[in-house]
Order: structure tokens, then sequence, then C-alpha cells
């Protein structure tokens, strides 16, 4: 097939490439239209360079001609039809989900040597539970996510400035943007099919979700509070007020339903002392900022919440797992952790006065250890520090990790 013009991601393609023919399932997974096909194009131009004389199939799940694939044993037909023998075959399967029992096919492929295998998948759950067991030790899992700021200035030949960090907060950094013009129509617009896509392809077809309009009210809920403790109860006295009768379960069916498709990423709370993790209330935020923005309008007053969203995606992409910090009464926005080091991140608009310098410095303060801790914020004051914690211009901190 003809592989279509792309720009390079090298922040992915660094963390695939050292498994490139090697006898591991690579899964590729993200939120729909954040860049997993084209990654796929761009490992199959690498691999061609690296194996002239190899085998290359593209499975796209999306597109009619591969419609005929609904089971393994149909994948596995048409594998076998299009391979050529005594060549090492390197195959890449776009939306994976889509394949019922893809992963007793992907097994038995692997069983018999000579073959490479490229997945990618829009679902978090889709390699959880017994898919997990059944290839145990034989995948890696990729997480992909939309464009970090330091793309986005790439994609669309921007320079690093003020209006082009502005257009980052406000549209978010799906790929595809880079064709459209940054403007409020267009974009939105956009952004608000593919959620309509996730929605209903991704959630209200595979759970078979009969109440839509309950699923689009919660995620305009969601939407509204990012950044804020989230229950399963708050929603439902929400929806209670709103004259709305949903049950309990069915607000925690429905959030995981939001998670599992990509669109939402809880962070957990944890004890910072004690690193318990607790059960009750999670903070949701968006995958992308401009689909949160496509739901309920991008508005000044929610310049708190953007910078955290932002701020979390950036720190996801970046490789760490991120939770949000409890210390005491106190709340530090987020604790990351990678290779067993720690980072702690304090998130504000600016630091006007004392009395939020002692708030959001003092969360961080309170932290007894020696990991880093860093405020950011969109205060552009350089190498400005207090007791020993930096504060970092949002810009800066989203071009660095």
């Amino acid at each position: 097939m003809k592989i279509p013009e792309y720009i390079e991601r090298p922040i992915y393609l660094d963390r695939i490439m050292p498994y490139v023919q090697k006898d591991i399932i690579k899964i590729i997974v993200g939120q729909r239209r954040v860049g997993k096909s084209y990654l796929l194009f761009q490992l199959m131009d690498r691999i061609a360079a690296l194996d002239p004389d190899g085998q290359q199939i593209y499975i796209n799940k999306e597109l009619h001609e591969f419609a005929d694939l609904r089971k393994a044993d149909d994948l596995l037909a048409y594998i076998a039809a299009q391979r050529k023998p005594d060549r090492r075959l390197s195959l890449f399967i776009d939306e994976l989900q889509d394949i019922d029992g893809f992963e007793t096919a992907l097994r038995s492929l692997q069983a018999e040597g000579e073959v490479d295998i490229y997945g990618t998948g829009s679902n978090a759950k889709m390699l959880s539970g017994e898919l997990a067991t059944y290839l145990s030790g034989r995948y890696i899992e990729i997480k992909v996510y939309g464009l970090t700021y330091g793309e986005f200035l790439t994609f669309h030949g921007r320079k690093q400035d003020r209006k082009s960090l502005e257009a980052y907060l406000k549209f978010g950094g799906l790929p595809y943007l880079r064709h459209l013009s940054l403007d409020d129509a267009v974009v939105f617009d956009y952004l608000r099919n593919v959620i309509d896509a996730i929605l209903l392809k991704d959630i209200v077809s595979r759970y078979d979700i009969r109440n839509v309009s309950f699923l689009q009210r919660l995620t305009r809920f969601v939407a509204d509070n990012v950044g804020s403790l989230v229950t399963a109860r708050k929603i439902s006295a929400y929806l209670k007020s709103q004259h709305i009768n949903i049950s309990h379960n069915l607000v925690i069916d429905y959030l995981a339903y939001l998670s599992n498709a990509l669109l939402v990423l809880p962070a957990r709370r944890c004890d910072i002392v004690g690193k318990k993790i607790f059960e009750i209330g999670e903070k949701y935020y968006f995958e992308d900022s401009g689909i949160r923005h496509a739901l309920v309008g991008f508005r000044a007053t929610d310049i708190n919440k953007i910078l955290e969203n932002v701020v979390f995606i950036h720190l996801k992409a970046a490789g760490y797992d991120v939770t949000v910090g409890q210390i005491g009464k106190r709340e530090v926005d987020f604790v990351c952790e990678k290779g067993g080091e720690r980072l702690y991140i304090q998130v504000a608009y600016t630091i006007p006065d004392d009395k939020v310098r002692d708030r959001e410095f003092g969360n961080l303060l309170a932290i007894p250890d020696n990991f880093p801790k860093k405020v950011v914020s969109m205060d552009n004051i350089a190498g400005n520090s207090y007791r020993g914690i930096e504060q970092v211009y949002l810009e800066d901190f989203l071009l660095s990790l």
C-alpha cells in the first residue's frame, strides 16, 4: 500500500523501536484520532528500511475492505492467503478490538515464529483480565496521547510564544487539526464529530447503551468538573436535582465506559506519607483539552481547570504514573512516578500574593521527602523559586520532560 505523508513522533517511536522484530506483540493504545494509524505507518517505513526483503501486511478494521474480518479465524485465514513463504512477516492491525478473539489469533501467529506483530486499539481494557492472562509475558502496551506542546508547534509550523501556547490550551492536540484553520467554529465542529464517534462507536455500540441522553449529560458533567473530586454519589445527587433518577451503580458503569474509551482519564487519590490509595473520589481529566472545550466551551473562568488538564496529559505522555496527593488536609495536584523516582507538581494560574504563594508552595513544603517539587504557573518569571521549590512557566514546563 502507499503510505501517506506524515510527521514523525519520536516520543513514541523511540519507545517502540527497541522491540522491533523481537518475539513480543506490540499493542498501541489510545483514544480515537490521536494518531495511532500514522504511528503504524511510521513503523512500516522504518521496518521496511531495516528489513527490505521482509513482507508487510496492513489491516485497518475501519476500512470497508476488511469488514469481513470479524473473528480470529477470519484473520488467520486472510493472513495465510496473503503470506509469502520464506519471508519474515511484519503484521500491522489497526483497531484490534474490532476482531472477536483477536488474542487467540495473535498468540497462534506468534507461536509460528517469523512474525513481528503490531496492533492498535481504542479501548483501555482491551488487554485486561483474561486477555492479559492469555497473552501474559507476550506483549507490551504503548499508550499514545494527543500532541504534546512541542509536537503542536512542529505540526502547525508555529514558533514558541504566548499566542501559540494559548492556541494549544484552547484547541488541544489532535494531529488532524494541522489540516484545519485554527478557527473556533471549524475546530470545535471537528472535535464535536470526534466526540460523537467515540460515544457512539466505542461506548454506545460496544456496551449496548440505551440511555444515550444520560451518557451525553454525564460527559458534559465530567467536562465541567475537570480537576474536581468526582464520586458516583455526587453525580447521582446532581442528577436528582435536575429531576433525573439514575442509580449509583449505573453512574459507576458509565464513568468506567468513558474511561475505557480513553475519552477521560481518572486520577486516583493517594496518601503521600502512607502511600495508601483512596478507594472513594477520583479526579477526571480529558485526554484532549480541545475536546473538553467542544463540550462545555472555552471559558476564561475555567483557566485553573484548563491548566491542570494540560499539565496532567503532559505528564502522562511523558510516561509518568500520576495520582492526586493528599497529606493531612492539604492536597498536592499531582504525584508523578516513573522508574522509581517521584516528582510533585502544583498547578496555579498565577501567584499574585503571599496568601496564594503560601498555599501553593506550602502544600509542597509539607511533603517530608527530598524528591523534586515544582509549581507550574502562567507567571513568566525566569529562575523564580520559593524556599527551594522552583516556580516554572507553563510553556517551559510543557517543553520539558
